[in-house]
């Protein structure tokens, strides 16, 4: 049987084990999940021949699918992340309801994702991403909270989506007379320019929308946050890459090569927006999970805009990010779903100090900020190097202003984030709290690890990426482009850089440690007063309550104006007008027949308009 065949039949089976595994006993459920999260990933990298298709024929429509080395690249992150988040869900999972809803919805996700990568038609592209969404919106809407305002909204925008997307394919088929990408990105060049921007711009709206880029961004906070978090380091990592995967063929593929670079700036700019108020937002959040929210819609924004850009080197920075940002994000929602079911909550004004109870947790939390943060010696700051170093030599000036000050400013809810959760003071009621399991731990160390290798040996990713952008029209490409790598060559030397700020960050510990031991005095966190605030009584000043209230009174001017009330305006007036609607059919028959009449009597005063004559 065909590989790729093989694959699908895989995953696909292994929903519908877990499913019936769970209906019998979670034990067995457990068990069957576990093996399903190792046997999809070696058979990927061990059996899956690359060079391989399937031709099929379905309704009159020929479906084809098959890898290509860009597809390829973004399956190693379902592949990598997936099954890891598949085991970390075991540990967070458990003593849970509807868990075979919750695995079988889970492993479809991967299903569908999977499908997407391969997929060389826009049939079964379509077909494959309408699974993603259905099965990631069940996963949504598990907790059930807030489902009419979070789960709606999700799915009311994805299917925006998708019914852009359809119609592109529908006016593509129309003038190529075929489903194939290839035809279309063969054909592009002919089209009219009308037929250019409507076809690229419907397709660039479903892919944007899914990569959360403003103002298509509404429905990503609440979906990060209110889903379990198990499911969110993929959703994150892995479900939004998909919409990036999308904007590389559409935004590089067709408009840069056709000439038609406006389009890719206008993303960018989009990307870059995306970043900057997004980063604010997060600064401001007390709860960790819609913290990371607002970050996961940052960090995407610089990978827009490295693919906006178009040039070799940003789409390499972007791409590049776009794997960093898998791993790390990754390991901060899978910390912040450890926290959560340790502590029992993620409010960083009452979290807090659990540096000691999680060492783990934190270390891998440690490692993925840093990576996040852009900070030698690892792969984010090799990333964003090369993004900005990509939009300086491109000319970009203002531009690489919004994305250092976005880049900065992430150092203030990063440190937010570990000092919240982490480093404030322990509370007595969180002495019962213990490092969470190992199924939960060791995928967030793997990932941690991946950092860290990806960080001194940036080579190990970027060769697969350059052979991936040769799907996107480049051609001869090299990694070592950059001025950072051709300086270092194939692994980045941070020894120097690294040992220094051991030595730092050791020496200020013992100082700090001997300086105070003796000293210390413990208080509870709500006897302290920072950020120069005039405080009330009753006013909780914990460091994640109000520390950043300067920077929010300086840029609540901009932060007031929020998307999310207009898209709200918007749907009370469809709601409005559909309820006046709805009273036209009262169900009297009397008044059905007057309506009758009234369309006979219009038809006959302007038949000869309507029908001329």
């Amino acid at each position: 049987m065909n590989s790729l065949v093989l694959l699908l039949l895989i995953i696909a089976g292994g929903a519908l084990l877990s499913y019936f595994g769970h209906r019998i006993n979670q034990l067995l459920g457990n068990i069957t999940v576990f093996i399903v999260a190792l046997i999809i990933p070696i058979y990927w990298f061990t059996q899956v021949d690359f060079t391989e298709t399937v031709s099929l024929t379905i309704s009159g429509f020929h479906l084809e699918w098959g890898y290509n080395m860009y597809g390829k690249l973004f399956s190693m992150i379902v592949m990598i992340l997936s099954p890891l988040a598949l085991i970390y869900a075991i540990g967070y999972m458990k003593d849970q309801k509807k868990l075979a809803t919750f695995y079988f919805s889970f492993l479809f996700s991967i299903l569908g994702m999977t499908g997407i990568l391969m997929s060389r038609d826009f049939v079964s592209l379509f077909i494959f991403w309408e699974i993603m969404t259905w099965s990631s919106y069940l996963l949504v809407i598990f907790f059930g909270k807030d489902v009419e305002k979070t789960g709606i909204k999700y799915m009311v925008f994805s299917a925006l989506g998708a019914y852009a997307m359809l119609m592109a394919i529908v006016i593509i088929n129309n003038n190529t007379g075929s489903m194939m990408l290839a035809d279309y990105f063969t054909a592009f060049g002919g089209f009219s320019l009308q037929t250019k921007l409507l076809t690229g711009i419907l397709l660039m709206f479903g892919f944007a929308l899914k990569s959360a880029v403003m103002p298509l961004h509404v429905w990503a906070p609440g979906a990060y946050s209110n889903t379990p978090m198990a499911y969110t380091s993929v959703f994150s990592g892995a479900l939004s890459k998909m919409g990036i995967y999308g904007l590389g063929f559409v935004v590089v593929n067709l408009f840069a090569h056709a000439n038609m670079s406006i389009v890719g700036d206008v993303l960018a700019w989009l990307g870059a927006i995306t970043a900057v108020l997004a980063t604010f937002s997060a600064i401001f959040q007390d709860d960790a999970k819609k913290l990371l929210a607002y970050s996961s819609i940052a960090q995407l924004g610089y990978i827009v805009t490295g693919i906006g850009i178009g040039t070799e080197l940003s789409v390499m920075a972007g791409l590049y990010l776009a794997i960093l940002h898998a791993a790390f994000k990754g390991v901060l929602f899978m910390a912040v779903g450890a926290v959560e079911r340790q502590a029992g909550s993620t409010d960083m004004t009452v979290v807090s100090g659990l540096v000691r109870k999680m060492p783990f947790t934190f270390f891998a939390s440690l490692i993925a900020i840093i990576a996040l943060a852009g900070i030698p010696p690892l792969g984010g700051f090799v990333a964003k190097w090369m993004l900005y170093e990509s939009l300086i030599t491109n000319g970009n000036f203002l531009m690489v202003i919004m994305i250092f000050l976005s880049s900065t400013a992430a150092f203030l809810y990063c440190y937010k984030f570990l000092f919240g959760l982490f480093l404030g003071q322990q509370e007595p009621e969180f002495d019962h709290v213990k490092e969470a399991s190992p199924l939960m731990v060791v995928p967030m160390i793997l990932l941690s690890l991946f950092l860290m290798v990806t960080g001194a040996y940036p080579g190990i990713v970027l060769k697969y990426i350059a052979a991936g952008m040769t799907n996107l029209g480049f051609h001869d490409v090299s990694w070592q482009m950059s001025v950072l790598t051709n300086t270092w060559g194939d692994s980045v030397n941070f020894q120097h850089i690294f040992l220094a700020v051991v030595v730092v960050f050791v020496a200020f510990l013992i100082f700090l440690t001997w300086r105070g031991y003796k000293h210390s005095t413990k208080v509870s966190t709500k006897d302290i007063s920072v950020s120069g605030e005039m405080i009330k009584p009753e006013d909780n000043m914990t460091y994640s309550k109000d520390f950043y209230k300067p920077f929010e009174r300086v840029l609540q001017p901009i932060l007031k104006w929020k998307i999310n009330k207009y898209y709200d305006e918007f749907g009370k007036g469809l709601e409005a007008l559909f309820d006046f609607m709805r009273r036209i059919y009262t169900g009297n028959g009397q008044t059905y027949a007057v309506y009758v009449i009234t369309f006979l009597v219009i038809l006959l005063v302007f038949s000869k308009s309507i029908f001329g004559y």
